[in-house]
This record gives structure tokens, C-alpha cells and sequence, in this order.
């Protein structure tokens, strides 16, 4: 399959890994040895904030009171939305059971776990729409407690519109901290907060790595890179509008990829002229971002069909793809990996982003080629259990030892083998393969 690239990525979202490893490693050790004390140490050395780091009632009260009603409107507005799609999703998981054999009975049974931490960042910008994210799905999943977890800014604390969402979303405490000292204090159980058993949440690429270090001992949501989105346009599409799209992903940061796949190379070059000034045209930070991002991770590839184009898309696994092109539902049916899929002009990822109901927290860096985004889900254990009468065990018992035996296992075959003689004892069983 020939693909033409017009634009072409010059560098990769794989830089300084190893340097982050090595001082995220420093920091979570230092952190776990030194308790409380040293988490507020370095939350002064980073986040430049001295102030109290869970938040009081008083506290939320006074910040929620800063917060514009409209506003308010507005978050309350995404939060319906995302916790209406959440209870959805909850819906597709139930409780099961069925007969295996006559008096043997296996089952299915969700359980939430019961400590959830979210981390909302709030150094660029104030992601809002993340706590809403983040701790509405947990608070739908059941989760027992919630910590959602924020940079506070140097004297002036957690952005008051991420204290009400969270706050409205069911966070059961609010930390003022950022970084991996924020991530680090939700998994140690630091500052009286039970110990998370799963951190979500998007963050840079210091709180991704913390991510992926503490994995294991605690579970995480996904390990994240920087965002990334890729566009499908054809013939039909709106050259302004795919333009537009892209910049709006690329302000996101400098390392954040955004691809076009399109089939029509007059369209293609139409993008290619109008990014730059709408990058010009953008506020001071973002324009920074959306320059950097568009200049180095930036790629513009033709491709002959919208077969090719569909294959193109799924090998690139985008976090977001958005589909401008005609016949949405064969592009529904076609496209195999992504993180959310947007259909058509009259939607894009911005809306997903904030106010949807459908969960921004979603796979990057091609994870989307075997994982989903941030559901109720990600926050559930998903666990089985048996029961059988002694009659229903009988046949179980019998293929158990013998399987047990021809691999080698004979403490598994004699757990078997005392069922059997147990409740079976005038009965003769023939208990390896060959008899």
C-alpha cells in the first residue's frame, strides 16, 4: 500500500524516557521512605504552594463560591452527561451464573475497588472536564472513596472550577498537589487517605511514568503518552474546518501529535496552507504549543481509497479520529482501532473532550490497537465463583485428576482424588489417562 506523505514528523513522543524514569524513580522512593513530610517537600519545590493539601469543607465552600454561575451551569450541564453515559456503560456488566453440569454452577460477579484516585491536571490550563471524567465514572462504578488529586497554583490553591467539579462529581477528599508527589501520596496512602487501588487520569509525562512505575501494586487506568488525534477527510470534507480540528489537538502541547489521511491531495494542501495561520492566530501559550506540535509530530499523508485510509488509520491507532468524509456508516463499520471515533462534520473531538457524556481519558501513543478508553469498567474487578453439590462435582473431579497427572501435577490430582474418595467411596474411577 503506497502512501504519499506531504508532511512528515521529524521527531517522536519517545524523547527523554529515560531521563523521566530515572527521576520519577528518585522521587516515588524518596517519597515512600519519607512519608507526608517529604511529599509536601517537594510539593513546595514544584508546585510552589505551601498552603493546606486536603482541602477542608471550608475550604471547597470558599472555592466553589468563586465560581461563576454560569459556569456552574455548564459543569453540571457535562457532568449529567458523562455520569448518564457512565450508568450505560454500567448496565453492560452483570451478574451471571450458569449450570456447567447437572449440580455444578459457575458464576460471574462485579465488585468496584474500593479506593479510587484521580488526577486532574491543572498546570497549563485548568482540565475541568477531567475531575468530571475521572471521578463521576468511579463515583458510578461504586467506588467507596474517591481522592481527586490537582496542582495547586502558588498562592492561590486548586483552580476553583476543578474543586466544584469534583466536588459535584462525588470526590470524597481533594488533594492539593501536583505532580508525582500528588500521584505518589493517593497510592501511599499519605495525608490519612486510604491507599488507591487504581489511579486514573490524564497528566504529563512525569505523572505517566509515575503511572507506569507504581503499575502493579496499584492498578492504572492505561499508561499514557501525549495526546494524539487524526483526522479522515475526503473530497467532501471542509478543508477550514479539518484545519481548524487539528489545531484545536495540537495546542494540547508540543509533543502532541495530529495527523490527516485523506485521499484527495488538493484538500491536503488547502490543510497544509491554512494550519499555520490558524496556529498565528491563537493566544501566546497556545500558539507556542500548537506551533511546536504541528512543526515536529505534524504528518499530512495521501492515500489512493478510503480502503487504504481506513488501513492507514488502524495502523496509526489514534486517541482520536474523526471521520469527515462521506458514507459514515461504512466508516463506522470499517475502523477497527481507535480510542473515541467521531462521525461527521457536526462533531468533533472538543465536544468528547468536555462535554459528550463519552470519556476523554482514552489510549495514545497506538495503545488504542488493544485497549479502550477510561470507563466504569477500568474501576471494577470482574470475578468468577463456583459452588456444586457433591454429585455435580463427580464428573469435574474425575477429568481434573487425570489432566492434573499428564501435566505432571500430582498435588492438583490428589485434591481431586480426596473428593471423590470421600463422597464417592464404593466407586471406582479410573484417574490417569491411560487407566
Amino acid at each position: 500500500m503506497k502512501r504519499e506523505y506531504l508532511k512528515k514528523a521529524t521527531l517522536t513522543s519517545a524523547s527523554n524516557a529515560s531521563e523521566t524514569h530515572e527521576i520519577v524513580t528518585g522521587i516515588l522512593s524518596d517519597i515512600e521512605q519519607g512519608g507526608d513530610a517529604k511529599a509536601r517537600e517537594y510539593a513546595t519545590k514544584f508546585d510552589r504552594y505551601e498552603g493546606n493539601v486536603l482541602l477542608t469543607q471550608t475550604e471547597i465552600d470558599a472555592a466553589i463560591a468563586l465560581v461563576p454561575e454560569k459556569l456552574k451551569a455548564d459543569i453540571r450541564f457535562a457532568h449529567d452527561n458523562v455520569r448518564r453515559f457512565a450508568e450505560l456503560q454500567k448496565s453492560t456488566i452483570g451478574d451471571v451464573e450458569m449450570e456447567i453440569e447437572p449440580g455444578f454452577v459457575a458464576g460471574q460477579k462485579s465488585i468496584p475497588v474500593e479506593a479510587a484516585g484521580c488526577y486532574v491536571p491543572g498546570g497549563r490550563y485548568s482540565h475541568v472536564a477531567s475531575a468530571i471524567m475521572t471521578v463521576t465514572t468511579a463515583k458510578v462504578a461504586g467506588c467507596k472513596h474517591i481522592t481527586a488529586c490537582s496542582p495547586p497554583r502558588p498562592d492561590v490553591g486548586v483552580a476553583p472550577a476543578i474543586v466544584y467539579a469534583a466536588h459535584i462529581c462525588g470526590a470524597d477528599s481533594i488533594l492539593a498537589m501536583g505532580g508525582v508527589q500528588g500521584v505518589a501520596s493517593m497510592t501511599f496512602g499519605l495525608f490519612g487517605l486510604p491507599k488507591a487501588n487504581i489511579l486514573v487520569g490524564p497528566g504529563n509525562q512525569f505523572v505517566a511514568e509515575a503511572k507506569r512505575i507504581l503499575f502493579g501494586r496499584v492498578g492504572i487506568d492505561m499508561i499514557a503518552g501525549p495526546t494524539d488525534s487524526l483526522v479522515l477527510a475526503d473530497k467532501t470534507a471542509d478543508a477550514h474546518i479539518v484545519a481548524t480540528d487539528l489545531v484545536s489537538q495540537a495546542e494540547h502541547g508540543y509533543n502532541s501529535p495530529v495527523w490527516l489521511v485523506t485521499d484527495d491531495r488538493a484538500l491536503a494542501e488547502k490543510v497544509i496552507e491554512i494550519v499555520p495561520k490558524l496556529i498565528e492566530d491563537l493566544p501566546e501559550l497556545n500558539r507556542d504549543n500548537a506551533f511546536a506540535a504541528w512543526r515536529d509530530y505534524a504528518e499530512i499523508i495521501v492515500c489512493h481509497n478510503r480502503t487504504e485510509m481506513a488501513a492507514c488509520s488502524d495502523d496509526y491507532a489514534p486517541e482520536h479520529l474523526t471521520v469527515q468524509a462521506a458514507d459514515l456508516d461504512w466508516w463506522l463499520e470499517n475502523l477497527t482501532c481507535y480510542g473515541s471515533l467521531f462521525l461527521g462534520e457536526e462533531t468533533t473531538v472538543s465536544y468528547g473532550d468536555k462535554a459528550t457524556g463519552t470519556n476523554h481519558v482514552l489510549p495514545t501513543s497506538g495503545a488504542a490497537s488493544y485497549t479502550g478508553g477510561l470507563s466504569v469498567h477500568k474501576y471494577m474487578k470482574i470475578v468468577t465463583w463456583q459452588r456444586a453439590t457433591r454429585e455435580g462435582s463427580k464428573a469435574v473431579a474425575e477429568a481434573t485428576a487425570r489432566i492434573s497427572r499428564l501435566e505432571g501435577m500430582e498435588g492438583h490430582a490428589r485434591a481431586a482424588d480426596v473428593r471423590l474418595a470421600k463422597y464417592f467411596p464404593s466407586e471406582h474411577f479410573e484417574l490417569t489417562v491411560n487407566g
